[in-house]
């Protein structure tokens, strides 16, 4: 090492717990480095329907650097958030609902309550993928001040063209009879296999499915449901946050024409459309996920406009 180089500082993770109601706890965990100012701005990750957050934002698999999006970012000066919907992972999972769309963005408001009371941040960087991005574009409906920029990975509007989806809809009826739908390693394996195989590689993909499994057997049926049957569940008129839409190139859920007509319909001038060469749907446990971290801290990073026109 360089005598003249300045050491990495220690990345620094807390669990946290907070309440939503009374008899729900809902569990969060942080990533920083240094002190979790919000100098830099606060990000909060919004988990999909098939796994708690952890796996899917602090993922470690060796020989693959900067495999974790939340010590990525800490390391550029972020103070990074993840939050267990109830239901999912660490949070309780003992009520009887299906912990759909809207249910998720309550959980967010709580989460978000918590962050705010603890660290004084806000308004927040959020980043939701799948069905995460509909629980963090409900929440973004609600409570559009606390949320600064807003990213929508694997996103879907009203489900027109996409494959994924009719073929789960075949599936309706079974998921409408349960709470809770089982999961395995063969289900994990499925999310790599279903739209373009090759987009991930082996290791990634086990340990994903290790994590998944460590805190799930199980997943609530609530967001297939509500991705099923009751699309569009997002007005983009009332979106008036910047917005950046992310679409793997492969993704069999976000279909390219109705994310164009959305993206068309968002009122803000400040937005972004994407779309990720050689990424299918879980975008940071793809070979492309630097492309991924590039292109979400270039957007939380646009420098604000001067000219705002008349």
């Amino acid at each position: 090492m360089n005598q003249h180089a300045t050491p990495q500082a220690a990345i620094k993770a807390e669990e946290h717990w907070t309440k939503k109601g009374s008899d729900v706890d809902l569990f969060l965990f942080e990533k920083y480095v240094g002190t979790p100012t919000d100098e830099k701005g606060t990000i909060l990750f919004v988990h999909g329907s098939s796994m708690a957050s952890q796996p899917t934002f602090d993922l470690h698999v060796p020989g693959r650097p900067d495999s974790s999006v939340m010590e990525w970012f800490a390391k550029q000066g972020y103070d990074t958030w993840c939050v267990d919907m109830e239901g999912y992972g660490r949070s309780t999972k003992t009520r009887d609902i299906t912990s759909n769309i809207a249910d998720g963005a309550d959980d967010l408001k709580a989460a978000s309550d918590y962050i705010m009371s603890l660290r004084g941040n806000g308004p927040f960087f959020m980043y939701g993928i799948s069905s995460g991005a509909l629980r963090a574009a409900a929440f973004a409906e609600r409570h559009p001040e606390r949320v600064r920029r807003l990213a929508l990975d694997a996103f879907v509007w009203t489900g027109e063209g996409a494959p994924t989806l009719e073929e789960r809809k075949k599936k309706l009826p079974q998921f409408q009879a349960m709470k809770r739908r089982p999961i395995d390693r063969a289900f994990v394996h499925s999310i790599f296999n279903r739209d373009h195989p090759g987009t991930a590689d082996h290791a990634t993909v086990e340990a994903f499915a290790d994590a998944i499994l460590a805190l799930d057997d199980s997943m609530p049926t609530g967001t297939y449901v509500d991705m099923c049957s009751r699309l569009p569940l997002t007005d983009p008129a009332k979106l008036t946050m910047p917005t950046l839409i992310m679409r793997g190139e492969y993704d069999g859920i976000a279909a390219f024409d109705d994310l164009a007509k959305f993206f068309a319909a968002l009122p803000n001038p400040d937005k972004q459309f994407t779309v990720m060469k050689g990424i299918s749907h879980a975008s940071f446990q793809q070979k492309n996920y630097m492309m991924c971290y590039h292109i979400l801290r270039s957007f939380f990073e646009q420098p604000e406009p001067i000219y705002r026109g008349e």
